[in-house]
Protein backbone atom coordinates (compact mmCIF):
# COMPACT_ATOMS: atom_id res chain seq x y z
CA UNK A 1 0.00 0.00 0.00
CA UNK A 2 1.61 3.48 -0.89
CA UNK A 3 1.84 6.26 1.91
CA UNK A 4 -0.56 8.18 -0.22
CA UNK A 5 -3.49 6.03 -0.31
CA UNK A 6 -3.11 5.59 3.78
CA UNK A 7 -3.16 9.30 4.08
CA UNK A 8 -6.18 9.31 2.72
CA UNK A 9 -9.24 10.49 5.62
CA UNK A 10 -12.47 10.31 3.12
CA UNK A 11 -14.83 13.15 3.50
CA UNK A 12 -13.64 16.71 5.23
CA UNK A 13 -15.02 18.01 7.99
CA UNK A 14 -16.46 21.13 5.26
CA UNK A 15 -17.91 18.27 3.11
CA UNK A 16 -20.02 16.19 5.94
CA UNK A 17 -21.46 19.41 7.44
CA UNK A 18 -22.56 19.89 4.17
CA UNK A 19 -24.10 16.27 4.02
CA UNK A 20 -25.12 16.67 7.62
CA UNK A 21 -26.69 20.23 6.09
CA UNK A 22 -28.63 18.28 3.07
CA UNK A 23 -29.57 15.51 5.66
CA UNK A 24 -31.28 18.29 7.57
CA UNK A 25 -32.73 19.67 4.59
CA UNK A 26 -34.87 16.87 3.30
CA UNK A 27 -36.13 16.15 6.85
CA UNK A 28 -37.51 19.23 7.38
CA UNK A 29 -39.12 19.53 3.78
CA UNK A 30 -40.54 16.25 4.38
CA UNK A 31 -42.33 17.49 7.60
CA UNK A 32 -43.77 20.65 5.69
CA UNK A 33 -47.70 20.78 4.83
CA UNK A 34 -49.38 22.50 1.99
CA UNK A 35 -47.00 23.25 -1.37
CA UNK A 36 -47.59 26.96 -0.59
CA UNK A 37 -46.37 26.42 3.35
CA UNK A 38 -43.07 24.23 1.62
CA UNK A 39 -42.25 27.30 -0.48
CA UNK A 40 -42.93 30.27 1.78
CA UNK A 41 -40.77 28.49 4.34
CA UNK A 42 -37.96 27.26 1.69
CA UNK A 43 -37.26 31.19 1.22
CA UNK A 44 -37.41 32.17 4.58
CA UNK A 45 -34.73 28.88 5.15
CA UNK A 46 -32.68 30.53 2.19
CA UNK A 47 -32.94 34.09 3.31
CA UNK A 48 -31.87 32.88 6.70
CA UNK A 49 -29.20 31.05 5.35
CA UNK A 50 -28.00 34.38 3.27
CA UNK A 51 -28.13 36.52 6.62
CA UNK A 52 -25.58 34.39 8.31
CA UNK A 53 -23.16 34.70 5.65
CA UNK A 54 -20.07 37.19 6.30
CA UNK A 55 -20.26 40.71 4.58
CA UNK A 56 -19.23 39.84 0.88
CA UNK A 57 -20.93 36.54 0.92
CA UNK A 58 -24.04 37.71 1.88
CA UNK A 59 -24.13 41.07 0.03
CA UNK A 60 -23.48 38.67 -3.20
CA UNK A 61 -25.89 36.34 -2.19
CA UNK A 62 -28.38 38.75 -1.63
CA UNK A 63 -27.86 40.29 -5.18
CA UNK A 64 -27.66 37.19 -6.85
CA UNK A 65 -31.16 36.14 -5.11
CA UNK A 66 -32.77 38.90 -6.15
CA UNK A 67 -31.59 38.56 -10.08
CA UNK A 68 -32.81 34.95 -9.47
CA UNK A 69 -36.13 35.61 -8.13
CA UNK A 70 -37.03 39.08 -10.40
CA UNK A 71 -35.91 36.63 -13.68
CA UNK A 72 -36.92 33.50 -13.45
CA UNK A 73 -39.42 33.57 -10.93
CA UNK A 74 -40.63 30.06 -11.94
CA UNK A 75 -37.72 28.65 -9.92
CA UNK A 76 -38.15 27.67 -6.07
CA UNK A 77 -35.90 28.88 -3.42
CA UNK A 78 -34.16 26.25 -1.42
CA UNK A 79 -31.31 25.06 0.44
CA UNK A 80 -28.93 22.37 -1.01
CA UNK A 81 -26.34 21.21 1.26
CA UNK A 82 -26.49 24.48 3.26
CA UNK A 83 -26.28 26.23 -0.10
CA UNK A 84 -28.77 28.81 -1.61
CA UNK A 85 -30.41 26.92 -4.60
CA UNK A 86 -33.32 27.36 -6.78
CA UNK A 87 -35.08 24.84 -8.63
CA UNK A 88 -37.61 24.08 -11.13
CA UNK A 89 -40.15 20.84 -10.28
CA UNK A 90 -37.92 20.14 -7.06
CA UNK A 91 -34.46 19.75 -8.96
CA UNK A 92 -31.88 22.33 -8.43
CA UNK A 93 -31.04 24.69 -11.08
CA UNK A 94 -28.82 26.90 -10.10
CA UNK A 95 -27.10 27.45 -6.69
CA UNK A 96 -24.71 30.24 -4.82
CA UNK A 97 -21.66 28.70 -2.87
CA UNK A 98 -20.29 31.47 -0.70
CA UNK A 99 -16.38 31.56 -0.43
CA UNK A 100 -16.60 30.75 3.35
CA UNK A 101 -18.64 27.50 2.99
CA UNK A 102 -15.00 25.46 1.63
CA UNK A 103 -12.88 28.39 2.54
CA UNK A 104 -12.81 29.42 -1.25
CA UNK A 105 -10.76 32.64 -2.56
CA UNK A 106 -14.32 33.30 -4.11
CA UNK A 107 -17.59 32.40 -4.02
CA UNK A 108 -19.18 29.98 -7.07
CA UNK A 109 -22.77 30.32 -8.97
CA UNK A 110 -23.14 27.18 -10.32
CA UNK A 111 -25.28 25.35 -12.45
CA UNK A 112 -26.71 21.54 -12.30
CA UNK A 113 -27.16 19.62 -15.54
CA UNK A 114 -30.88 20.90 -15.27
CA UNK A 115 -29.82 24.17 -16.32
CA UNK A 116 -30.50 24.75 -20.53
CA UNK A 117 -27.08 26.50 -20.95
CA UNK A 118 -25.82 23.87 -23.66
CA UNK A 119 -24.04 25.73 -26.30
CA UNK A 120 -22.38 23.44 -28.80
CA UNK A 121 -20.39 20.62 -27.29
CA UNK A 122 -18.89 22.09 -24.33
CA UNK A 123 -20.38 24.92 -22.04
CA UNK A 124 -19.52 26.48 -18.13
CA UNK A 125 -21.48 25.40 -16.00
CA UNK A 126 -19.72 27.54 -13.09
CA UNK A 127 -19.17 31.09 -12.38
CA UNK A 128 -16.13 32.56 -9.74
CA UNK A 129 -17.87 35.40 -8.08
CA UNK A 130 -15.85 38.00 -6.37
CA UNK A 131 -18.24 41.08 -6.38
CA UNK A 132 -21.53 41.47 -8.24
CA UNK A 133 -21.84 44.60 -9.97
CA UNK A 134 -24.66 45.90 -12.47
CA UNK A 135 -22.38 44.52 -15.24
CA UNK A 136 -22.62 40.89 -13.67
CA UNK A 137 -25.90 41.15 -12.50
CA UNK A 138 -26.89 41.82 -15.88
CA UNK A 139 -25.13 38.68 -17.14
CA UNK A 140 -26.30 36.78 -14.24
CA UNK A 141 -29.88 37.42 -15.27
CA UNK A 142 -28.99 36.58 -18.54
CA UNK A 143 -27.79 32.73 -17.69
CA UNK A 144 -30.95 32.71 -15.34
CA UNK A 145 -33.29 33.15 -18.20
CA UNK A 146 -31.74 31.12 -20.90
CA UNK A 147 -31.11 28.18 -17.95
CA UNK A 148 -34.58 28.08 -17.73
CA UNK A 149 -36.07 28.64 -21.33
Amino acid sequence: MSSSASKHEGFSADERAAMKDHAEELKKAAKRGSKADKAAEAERDVLAKIAEMQDSDRVMAERVHAVVTANAPVLAPKLWYGMPAYALDGKVVLFFQSAEKFKARYATLGFSDQAKLDEGTMWAAGFALTEVTAEVEEKIAALVKQSVS
